[in-house]
């Protein structure tokens, strides 16, 4: 199985030491070795970093970790293949343009022989993931106006995302750079940073930050994993069929659906 990172926050901030407890599950810690991706949201623009390579011996990843690219949205994926070749058309996370905006999506799971509605939205790899992505953008695109508001979002999205989830493994992360959807079918966790800001220490790697020297009293800052990064903080961990809604590092909408 795959593992995801995802963040939400009410300022622009780095996903550094994040990201780096999530690489080295990525062939050192972990056995995901089969390509690593990461999608940064800046304004209305992107910046997004592949690699076919595991993520804990890749020269991008290193570089990625010592760059503090400065987010209110981010979303990582590292690959453990299922479906698809190892190369860099299957990594995550997948990009899409829909209403004048870059959607990020990342799963994690399997839908074995998912069909994908057709529509303007193709696959350009082998994976289920991407198929489900482009059958998600696809109803979206056909059952929304331009201009949905987070109610109906949430409501379209949660209705997919069980669909999905009733035929496979669906745990997913999907943004637009405004808000940030969360949905965990078998495992996923989060935790939301606020002052006072306390030190952490990463489970993966020895590493440990103080976050107070890092943040300003008003900041949020949310992580979302597959499981939690650290060993010394209280993270929330989702039910199957749990979803949320997040925006600005706090959470706007969320329930739980049957699967």
């Amino acid at each position: 199985m795959c593992e995801l990172l995802g963040m939400s926050a009410n300022t622009p901030t780095d996903l550094c030491f994040s990201f780096t407890g999530l690489t080295q599950r990525g062939g050192n810690t972990g056995p995901h070795s089969d390509g690593w991706g990461v999608t940064f949201f800046e304004g209305k623009g992107i910046r997004s970093f592949h690699d076919s390579a595991a993520s804990s011996a890749s020269e991008i990843a290193n570089f990625v970790q010592k760059l503090p690219i400065k987010s209110q949205t981010a979303i990582c994926h590292i690959r453990q293949a299922n479906v698809g070749n190892i190369c860099l058309a299957n990594t995550h996370p997948f990009v899409r343009e829909l209403w004048g905006q870059n959607w990020v999506f990342a799963h994690n799971g399997q839908v074995e022989n998912f069909s994908a509605q057709q529509g303007m939205y193709e696959a350009i790899g082998e994976t289920d993931s991407e198929s489900i992505f482009c059958d998600l953008m696809n109803q979206l695109r056909d059952a929304l106006p331009r201009d949905a508001n987070a109610q109906q979002l949430s409501h379209a999205l949660t209705a997919h995302a069980q669909t999905y989830a009733q035929q496979g493994v669906f745990n997913c992360l999907l943004s637009n750079g405004d808000w940030l959807f969360t949905f965990c079918s078998t495992k996923l966790a989060c935790i939301t940073r606020r002052a006072p800001f306390g030190a952490a220490q990463l489970k993966d790697a020895d590493v440990t930050v103080d976050f107070a020297g890092e943040t300003t009293p008003n900041d949020v800052v949310s992580i979302i994993a597959t499981e939690p990064l650290t060993t010394d903080e209280a993270w929330h961990i989702y039910q199957p069929g749990e979803w949320k809604l997040w925006q600005l590092g706090e959470v706007i909408a969320d329930g739980i659906v049957i699967l």
